[in-house]
């Protein structure tokens, strides 16, 4: 504008340079990816990778070419679920994601690791600098869908996801314990803050099936899944039991040979939510 101070702060004009800018980062040029979901949880220890794992094994087995980005810098265990022991390989083009047994691509800080033991004693910054480096430096190659595990919380790295992703939307994990409820809670209002889509929700160790009656035990106490999703008006919602079958896959490695996934169901509902 003609005769502008630059000063902005005592100036009442609604010119271009007071327009607020995306800070949503392009990925890799060579980057093909149609749908961001992140994975979320208020604390850790919900099994909030655990779920991650198992949607994107349901989605690729589902045929959609999938991918996980694994944001849990400084916890990751994405890689131990699907057996993947090969380190990430690089060019001058960029970085390429390790791809498991049923083709789904996957970046990790594990992958990146000479021993996956290390620890990463890393400041925020550099953790969330790291993450968005999986975005803009990776070669994703056609994905129709990928998933974030994200660390839990609501510090420095979903701050930056938010913000520097183009992220379609949201799964929130939960357990039946009220003090979990309260905190997932926290994540809740933090995606509605950023104005990002809550698609689903799943409750883990919802139940415990009796292995003789078949009758559904309540081990941590009665589920508020429905009620919290009612509330936040949460259109898909699963009940993910204490299943030692899941537990011996994910140990083992094989997250993607298990014959039964939990979360193929609650995949289809949420599909129908993504734009």
């Amino acid at each position: 504008m003609a005769g502008c101070s630059h000063d902005c702060s005592s100036c009442k004009e609604n010119c271009s340079s007071r327009e607020k800018k995306s800070l949503i980062k392009e990925s890799h040029k060579m980057s093909s990816v149609k749908k961001v979901i992140a994975v979320v949880s208020g604390k850790g220890g919900v099994g909030k990778s655990m779920t991650c794992a198992l949607l994107a094994a349901a989605a690729q087995n589902g045929g959609k070419s999938t991918a996980v980005m694994d944001a849990d810098v400084t916890g990751p265990s994405i890689p131990r679920m699907f057996g993947a022991t090969e380190r990430a390989a690089g060019s001058e083009e960029g970085i390429l994601p390790v791809v498991t047994d049923s083709g789904i691509q996957i970046m990790s800080m594990n992958v990146l690791l000479e021993n996956e033991a290390e620890p990463v004693i890393w400041r925020g910054s550099l953790i969330s600098g790291t993450v968005l480096q999986f975005w803009t430096d990776v070669i994703w190659s056609d994905v129709d869908i990928m998933f974030i595990d994200m660390p839990p919380g609501t510090g420095d790295v979903p701050l930056t996801v938010f913000q520097s992703i183009p992220i379609d939307g949201v799964i929130v994990v939960t357990t039946p314990q009220d003090l979990v409820g309260m905190i997932v809670q926290k994540a809740i209002n933090m995606a509605n803050m950023m104005k990002v889509p809550i698609l689903g929700i799943v409750e883990n160790m919802s139940y415990l099936e009796c292995p003789d009656c078949g009758r559904k035990i309540s081990v941590f106490g009665d589920s508020a899944v429905d009620a919290l999703a009612l509330e936040n008006g949460i259109p898909a919602v699963a009940k993910l039991p204490l299943d030692r079958n899941l537990t011996i896959a994910a140990d083992g490695g094989k997250i993607e040979q298990l014959k039964n996934n939990y979360l193929t169901e609650f995949l289809n509902k949420v599909y129908k939510k993504l734009k």
